[in-house]
């Protein structure tokens, strides 16, 4: 039988049949393994509680009288006020969830190897997998403390900043037709600037939310430009900033929760004097630069981008007072400073679940921006703890994020046995395994492949519209609406792309590049995986991609373009374990 040629790149799908083959068998059902006691396992992730009682809820009429408000006694901080450092903090995470796991009868997975940790520190906070040299480096010190100074060292590079704000914003700029021709990387830079020099994220919040003034001076406005209505600003900066799905109320009150729609409309009313000049597709039509302001007095009825249940009531704090102000005082930085201050409710248990979710691809709260009191968290004396710390470290983003990654709990194997059906995420036991990102996908692929071709995706043709560049176009391909860190949602015509592109096919030279001045194909090998994975091949591993290059009529170079191939297309390469 012939095998079909590559059309894209001069590969024999011939030469590397068996790999191709277990490659694509990895993409589509979640599994790579070059040995039995090897695998890298993609799990089904059992359905989150809350995921459950949503869709139970789903069923029920929507006419349903909204339940009046509960008096849910709060959870207790177990420092009781007091400051403590980032390491009490991580005891105090541990101890929490090590009593939930003894508990329920659970048994903890133990801790990740080095090289699980390695890559998943770089991954989690600097967007990028390490490299070869970086990895060697780590795996051979015998610094018992080197996992928390990697630690520190990450939370000190500028990737840093750059990849926390992609996260974020991805949150913040809706997809949809308007804003393809919208420019967010100053944004992103605006955000990515503030993390990295530690700008507290109370402050980072009230500087967004009260952005004015052209948006090529003033960045953070591209916030309101990519939500120019009233209703969508208000969804975003609840939901994002808040954690409460207040959109649910904006027609009608919440069937579920107790949020009234007069509510809705009171937050909205904040944002009702907000003007955007343009939006992307206007401002680059006309090429302006689209501006955010305020104006003097608010709408007294409904009209212009109001949608028709719009109501016409005075601003008032969300489960709060109404403020004491006129038509003449800017409404926005009003609403900033009740939203961000340390008395606040929301907003410090938002960001830290948030924190929570970005380390480990779910929240103690989860859905992360649905907190309410039938949305139980899984460890509320854990989450009103890290509020409290959150708070006393005044919003201190790389205080949170030490605590949470030297904690036991963060550092957890993905590797278990155990059937993963049968394991309860809620505690935390072993390490759920997670999908990269878009971004962190090709900076990662960049690291080992270089830089990619320049016509992998440019548009030529007006500037102003869509992505601009192969990584945008890589990751507008890759990305998925509402997606779900922790289940793998892409399809068919990711792997294709993966295995086929032009990026992804001169594996051969990059290979070379990597095994030369090798003496031995098991040192070239462990230099492809150190490069790929992160980790040295197994035993077996090794046996086998040896005896692979060493058969007849096969070349180092093409064998080892071979096996870099198969390894970019694994699922161990496209998952964060």
């Amino acid at each position: 039988m012939n095998r079909p040629q590559c059309k894209s790149g001069s590969r024999s799908w011939a030469s590397a049949w068996s790999m191709v083959t277990l490659t694509f068998a990895g993409i589509v059902f979640g599994t790579l393994a070059y040995d039995g006691d090897v695998t890298v396992q993609a799990q089904e992730v059992p359905k989150a509680k809350a995921k459950a009682k949503a869709k139970a809820k789903a069923k029920a009429t929507p006419e349903v009288e909204s339940p009046a408000r509960k008096d849910v006694p709060a959870a207790k901080s177990l420092t009781h006020g007091k400051m403590v450092d980032a390491a009490a903090l991580t005891k105090l995470i541990d101890q929490e969830i090590d009593k939930r796991i003894k508990a329920e009868d659970g048994k903890s997975a133990g801790l990740c190897s080095d090289e699980e940790f390695v890559r998943r520190a770089y991954l989690d906070l600097v967007g990028v997998i390490p490299t070869a040299s970086k990895v060697r480096e780590f795996l051979d010190s015998k610094d018992g403390n080197k996992r928390a100074k990697l630690i520190d060292e990450l939370l000190e590079n500028p990737r840093f900043g750059k990849a926390l704000a992609e996260s974020i914003v991805q949150h913040l700029i809706p997809r949809e037709s308007n804003n393809r021709a919208l420019n967010q990387k100053p944004l992103e830079e605006w955000f990515a600037e503030h993390f990295n020099k530690g700008t507290p994220l109370n402050k980072i919040v009230y500087d967004l939310v009260t952005a004015t003034g052209e948006i090529d001076k003033a960045p953070a406005g591209i916030y309101f430009v990519a939500n120019p209505t009233v209703d969508k600003i208000t969804d975003s900066v609840t939901r994002t900033f808040l954690g409460v799905q207040l959109q649910c109320a904006q027609c009608h009150n919440h069937p579920f929760t107790d949020w009234k729609q007069t509510e809705y409309w009171a937050m909205a009313a904040f944002f009702m004097k907000t003007r955007v000049s343009a939006n992307p597709q206007q401002a680059a039509k006309k090429g302006i630069v689209p501006e955010v302001s305020e104006t003097a007095a608010a709408p007294k009825k409904k009209k212009g981008a109001l949608p028709e249940s719009a109501k016409i009531v005075p601003a008032k704090f969300l489960n709060g007072e109404t403020p004491n102000m006129n038509n003449t005082v800017a409404a926005r930085p009003v609403l900033a400073k009740w939203m961000t201050s340390a008395d606040n409710k929301f907003f410090a248990r938002a960001m830290v679940n948030r924190f929570w979710y970005q380390m480990f691809g779910r929240g103690i709260v989860n859905p992360v921006d649905d907190m309410h009191d039938d949305n139980a968290a899984t460890h509320p004396e854990l989450l009103a703890t890290l509020t409290e710390q959150f708070k006393l470290h005044e919003f201190d983003t790389k205080f949170m994020l030490r605590a949470i990654c030297n904690s036991a709990a963060y550092q957890r194997t993905s590797v278990s046995k155990d059937d993963v059906a049968a394991i309860d995420p809620d505690l935390y036991s072993r390490r759920e395994m997670r999908v990269m990102s878009p971004e962190q996908m090709f900076d990662s692929l960049t690291v080992i492949l270089g830089a990619a071709p320049a016509k992998d995706g440019v548009k030529d043709k007006v500037a102003k519209k869509g992505p601009q560049g192969p990584r945008d176009n890589f990751i507008n391909f890759f990305r998925v609406e509402d997606s779900v860190p922790l289940e793998y949602q892409n399809g068919i015509p990711q792997a294709l792309r993966m295995m086929n592109s032009q990026f992804t096919q001169r594996t051969e030279p990059i290979a070379a590049g990597i095994t030369s001045g090798s003496k031995t194909p098991t040192e070239a090998i462990e230099r492809i995986y150190l490069t790929a994975l992160a980790r040295r091949p197994t035993a077996a591993e090794s046996q086998r991609l040896v005896a692979y290059v060493n058969r007849p009529g096969a070349t180092t170079r093409t064998a080892y373009g071979d096996i870099l191939w198969a390894l970019l297309n694994s699922s161990e390469f496209v998952l964060n374990h």
